[in-house]
């Protein structure tokens, strides 16, 4: 396999007896101990994914680790965000990453992109690693690594996760293996594939998948072993089984075939659908004090931790027999975490007669990350 870091960098005494035990591994050994002291990785995220990701490769000794995060550490992140303590709450991610990261391992040059990830700046943030690990949590940014990745020839160590369910790979067709366009050429339509925000997700379930990103990247580094090229490897935790399929290279895929269409980073919008208002549209009718109803259909636990001021609660489970509380004179925004839900609420509503409906792209996460005061 062709070498993804092909440079390598002296080892400390101490680096000698800290990595004592790779050392009389002849598939790493002094060499690729040095390779793995060069390397320079990306975590998209650092979230449930990006957490074990980062763990295992700060021990493992990779010189450089670069992480893009623009989110601040939430109490409902513990359950699976390792990297993350109950200290941390509040605090930016990468600033918790770094404090943990650099106590485990000293020698780690730790570099903190907080922004989020956008087609002005993906391929100059790319280019500055040898790896690319996404550990993203929705679909635009999952594509925008991809083409990124691509245009750059930086594999990608895909990763996601989902209820009980997960899912590995590597993308990289400078490598010989297919993108991830190859499988799915275009993302699903908004609120077709609930997020682990509305689904729930199994804790330990993103370190069994962030372990298994960590291994192929250090695999990638190291020139070592069979990487998950071609090959999807998918996680049951219920039955406690894998299964491996196959992902072929599209020769007519638009990025990676013989004659692409996409030569540049497009943004892929987080609103897929006409029923959809952003965040900063849904603010401005409140600031021209528009007369609508705000119907917020998340869990009552959920309402406990934040909320958006004057929205009617109606927890989508309750709303097939509630529906008839909501007026079908005015207009109703509906929303809840990330926008799954509010619009599987909105087919049901149409369903019923209901005809003045908009669904909030990126529910009340986007409204914080952007909107609130």
């Amino acid at each position: 396999m062709q070498l993804v870091v092909p440079n390598r960098a002296p080892l400390s005494s101490e680096e000698l007896q800290r990595y004592s035990r790779h050392l009389i591994l002849p598939e790493v050994g002094r060499e690729g101990q040095e390779r793995l002291k060069a390397a320079k990785v990306l975590l998209v995220g650092a979230g449930g994914l990006g957490s074990p990701v980062a763990i295992y490769l700060a021990a493992a000794g990779v010189g450089t680790i670069g992480m893009v995060d623009f989110d601040v550490v939430d109490a409902s992140n513990l359950q699976r965000q390792v990297l993350h303590f109950t200290s941390d709450v509040g605090k930016p991610k990468l600033q918790s990453a770094c404090e943990k990261l650099t106590a485990l391992n000293p020698n780690l040059a730790f570099v903190g992109h907080e922004t989020r990830l956008t087609t002005s700046n993906a391929l100059e943030i790319v280019r500055g690693y040898d790896v690319v690990v996404d550990g993203t949590d929705n679909f635009p940014t999952r594509y925008l690594v991809n083409d990124a990745c691509v245009l750059s020839k930086k594999p990608n160590v895909y990763g996601s996760i989902y209820r009980f369910d997960g899912m590995a790979s590597v993308f990289a067709p400078h490598l010989g293996g297919p993108c991830y366009r190859c499988w799915y050429p275009e993302p699903p339509p908004a609120g077709a594939v609930p997020s682990c925000a509305e689904a729930g997700v199994i804790g330990v379930l993103p370190g069994v998948i962030g372990n298994i990103q960590a291994t192929e990247a250090i695999k990638l580094i190291l020139g070592a072993g069979e990487p998950l090229l071609g090959r999807l490897l998918r996680f049951n935790a219920l039955a406690m089984s894998f299964r491996e399929h196959r992902i072929p290279r599209d020769p007519n895929c638009p990025l990676c075939g013989p004659n692409p269409t996409i030569i540049e980073l497009k943004e892929i919008p987080m609103t897929c659908s006409p029923d959809d208002i952003s965040v900063e549209q849904l603010k401005a009718m409140r600031e021209r004090k528009e007369d609508f109803v705000l119907v917020d259909v998340r869990d009552p636990d959920e309402f406990a931790v934040n909320e958006i001021a004057g929205s009617v609660k109606l927890p989508l489970p309750e709303l097939p027999q509630r529906f008839g509380e909501l007026p079908k004179s005015k207009l109703l925004v509906l929303h809840c975490k990330a926008g799954g839900r509010s619009a599987r609420a909105l087919k049901f509503l149409r369903e019923q007669g209901y005809t003045r409906l908009r669904n909030l792209a990126g529910g009340i996460t986007a409204w914080e990350q952007r909107c609130r005061d």
